[in-house]
């Protein structure tokens, strides 16, 4: 190619860059941005999937304001992330803390800790959808009358339901966040404790004065991830509650049960973009927040 050849070495460096460069843009453009483009486009007409798209503008907008179903979904959502997120958080520190002292069997406990996490969200749903049955089928209510407390419907009440949920939902993701704070905890120099075991400092000041502060990059990590997981949650809240989806009048529906209802049960596909666009933007809202936050501080 006589363009090639007469190109200087410096721009020949820059078009492989740009050749390389091209298949990850390429593969971006395609599987992310264009979808999201779409969805956007979407979320201002009316489809059924089958029919013809036809223009509606800010109607599913509107329609999802005066949508009080919406709001409760929405309130479900927060609630997932701001319970779910600082106990996942303190929990997964306190076994990952505790857990980097141990020298026996620390590699077999650091598996087991780390197994939920590899196990099929599916699968840990039924059996703790098992566990949550009235006597004599569920472990919990077996246990409550053993020692005389009467039986509770977990799945079935609008006070324990979502909780219910929630708590296989954190004790799935405790095996990764466990592994991360480890690896965090590994990373800070030894030095550090020696200096601070010669000066006879006190183990609280230790945890609260190195510990914690070397770990910052590592809690931001862990929480913006965490409030991430916790706002898409899809699999346990539907597999946990397929007879009755989202719970007792929608108690456990987080949004994205309810964009999945009205995309491929009631087939509304402007309406579930709409829904979507806002979970989006609640994501990318809620993240840079946290992340602003963190690293300010």
């Amino acid at each position: 190619m006589p363009f090639y050849r007469n190109l200087s070495i410096r721009q020949k460096q820059i078009a492989w860059a740009w050749a390389f460069l091209a298949v990850p843009v390429l593969f971006y453009v395609i599987i992310r941005f264009y979808p999201t483009g779409n969805a956007i486009m979407i979320s201002f007409q009316n489809w059924n999937l089958l029919g013809d798209r036809t223009w509606a503008g800010l109607e599913n907008y509107q329609k999802l304001v005066a949508d009080p179903v919406f709001w409760k979904v929405f309130k479900n959502t927060f609630l997932y992330l701001i319970i779910g997120t600082p106990i996942s958080l303190v929990l997964s520190f306190i076994i990952a803390y505790q857990l980097d002292k141990v020298r026996f069997m620390h590699g077999t406990l650091r598996m087991l800790y780390f197994l939920p996490f590899m196990t099929s969200a599916v699968a840990m749903a039924w059996v703790w959808r098992w566990f949550y049955q009235p006597v004599p089928t569920g472990l919990f209510n077996n246990l409550l009358a053993q020692v005389g407390i009467s039986q509770i419907e977990f799945l079935n009440s609008t006070s324990y339901a979502l909780p219910s949920v929630l708590a296989p939902a954190v004790w799935a993701g405790l095996g990764f966040q466990i592994i991360i704070f480890m690896a965090g905890l590994r990373a800070i120099p030894v030095s550090y404790y020696e200096a601070a075991r010669i000066d006879g400092v006190g183990w609280w000041t230790v945890l609260t004065q190195i510990t914690i502060p070397l770990l910052r990059p590592t809690i931001v990590f862990i929480v913006v991830f965490s409030s991430i997981g916790f706002l898409r949650i899809f699999d346990h809240v539907y597999n946990m509650t397929t007879n009755n989806p989202g719970g007792p009048l929608n108690s456990t529906k987080p949004l994205v049960l309810m964009i999945y209802g009205t995309a491929f049960d009631d087939f509304d596909m402007g309406y579930a973009a709409a829904q979507t666009v806002v979970l989006f933007l609640i994501l990318l809202i809620v993240s840079l927040i946290q992340l602003r936050l963190l690293r300010s501080e």
